[in-house]
């Protein structure tokens, strides 16, 4: 009698949670299907392409050649058009200046719908941080990018621009092209840690390579996840073995930040250490974010400390990995350029053995070139929000609060209204004289408004030196049977590496 009534009690208990779990199903798809119902609503005054029945335009944003695609679509909507990544996401997506501008001047947040999925890894730092204490963490790390604490970076990138100069020495004399997006990537990774930890010239130990290695696995399966349509729901995805090793790498990153803020702290409660950091070259990342202080004296927590490490990391390597490797794709294309820009740096370097801080500012040519890469290559190609307000656009269409906004940065660089010919590379965009009178929203690499890039101008500063190293040592041309396919992910890559020819020059370097 016993044994039965056990057995009735499970099946009841089982019947019970049969039917919360049914209810909960139910509660989630009516709240899925209200959502859908108040974005398609809101995008009604904004016709767009077919939509799959169950994916919408998932398929299409995620397929090769799909940047090209919308560039067409814009051109068929113009100013912006819906856009949904299944059935129950509907962004309306914008690639027209004056609508990037009514969106973009403002503080509205990242939409969660995209930037949730970066939680796990990077918490609640700059990226996805909103309101009050948005406002407070921006303002106190902008003194971390001030130009006295940018200044001995300069150092920091050469260094690791020779090894990995050194390393292509090895791999050109085997006089075939080869893959350079991953040594570029490894190179701003090896900088990154210098610049936010304090790693000086002589290499990183076991831990920080068990932190490298877990930074880059950690970019991968957050882009494989993004790619991923049944990955979306987090209940799926932590059972998955993708969606646990995210987690294992996860928690290696965040007990290597831990343990260098533990020790960090500990070291500056002793006056000689404290001694040893005020005497090193140069500040690091994690340097500005302890000694950092509101009006009240309020410094950032432990937790906020590792979010914004952790954002700084996730930020500062992918993207400055495809704009360098993009950049010299760019001058392989067009040598006439190459040639000019080394001819400009050979002579800003002149008799020196070293880049100054104050040879950035004289790289005109360079830096143009550099724009004008990021114009036809934007290292992020399209960005996302969720207005916290309603917006009316400058053609009377508008959008209540809630609504969420994909500003397509790849599409809106090839608007032809903006720039004339709008495929061909051409530096002199950048001239003073054509930058004059141009809709301030129309060049958008590192975002615009108060939201934009706070790292833009470290971001700008490795660029240089690290372009410019490389032109001194190398000729680079293309390799005509491996073309690069872009390919839209958390950065713009291409889908079969960028292949490029390299011939040493045998000039002096800067070494």
């Amino acid at each position: 009698m016993g044994l039965g009534f056990l057995s009735l009690s499970l099946s009841r208990l089982g019947l019970w949670a049969f039917v919360a779990i049914l209810l909960i199903s139910l509660f989630k798809l009516l709240h899925l299907l209200l959502r859908r119902q108040k974005l398609a609503r809101a995008l009604d005054s904004f016709p767009g392409p077919p939509t799959h029945w169950l994916f919408g335009h998932a398929h299409e944003i995620q397929q090769t050649g799909s940047l090209d695609k919308v560039v067409s679509w814009a051109h068929q909507f113009p100013h912006a058009h819906s856009l949904w990544l299944g059935q129950f996401i509907g962004f309306l997506n914008i690639y027209e200046p004056d609508y990037a501008k009514a969106v973009y001047s403002r503080g509205d947040p990242k939409a969660p719908d995209v930037y949730d999925f970066f939680l796990q890894w990077i918490g609640r730092g700059l990226l996805v941080l909103d309101g009050p204490k948005w406002f407070q963490h921006r303002k106190l790390l902008t003194p971390g990018f001030h130009y006295d604490v940018l200044k001995p970076y300069v150092a920091v990138f050469a260094d690791s621009t020779h090894a990995m100069l050194d390393k292509w020495e090895k791999k050109a004399r085997e006089d075939r092209s080869f893959d350079i997006f991953c040594d570029v990537g490894h190179m701003a990774l090896d900088s990154l840690m210098k610049c936010t930890f304090g790693k000086g010239h002589s290499g990183l130990d076991h831990r920080d390579n068990e932190y490298h290695q877990a930074v880059s696995k950690l970019t991968l399966l957050m882009q494989q996840r993004i790619d991923s349509f049944y990955y979306h729901n987090d209940f799926i995805y932590w059972l998955t073995p993708h969606g646990r090793q995210f987690l294992k790498a996860c928690q290696t990153a965040h007990n290597h930040t831990d343990e260098v803020i533990r020790k960090r702290k500990e070291a500056l409660q002793n006056e000689k250490e404290q001694e040893k950091i005020q005497q090193r070259r140069h500040l690091d990342f994690l340097d500005i974010l302890l000694g950092a202080r509101d009006e009240s004296g309020i410094t950032l927590s432990d937790s906020d400390l590792r979010a914004e490490v952790d954002t700084f990391m996730f930020e500062g390597h992918d993207t400055t990995t495809s704009g360098i490797s993009w950049f010299l794709y760019c001058m392989a294309l067009y040598p006439e350029h190459q040639e000019r820009c080394r001819d400009e740096v050979r002579e800003i370097l002149g008799d020196k053995d070293s880049f100054q801080w104050d040879d950035l500012g004289k790289m005109t040519y360079l830096t143009m070139c550099i724009k004008e890469t990021f114009r036809l290559y934007p290292p992020v190609p399209q960005v996302y929000r969720q207005l916290n307000k309603p917006v009316t656009f400058v053609d009377g269409r508008s959008l209540p609060e809630g609504s969420l906004i994909s500003l397509h940065i790849y599409a809106l660089h090839r608007n032809s209204s903006v720039w004339p010919d709008p495929e061909v590379f051409d530096p002199l965009r950048f001239s003073p004289e054509n930058v004059t009178g141009r809709h301030p929203y129309a060049f958008m690499p590192f975002s615009a408004g108060p939201r934009n890039c706070i790292g833009q101008q470290f971001a700008m500063n490795e660029m240089k030196v690290v372009t410019a190293l490389c032109l001194l040592r190398f000729e680079f041309s293309l390799d005509p049977s491996r073309l690069p396919i872009k390919m839209p992910q958390l950065v713009l890559r291409s889908k079969n590496g960028i292949h490029l020819h390299l011939k040493p020059l045998g000039s002096r370097s800067e070494k």
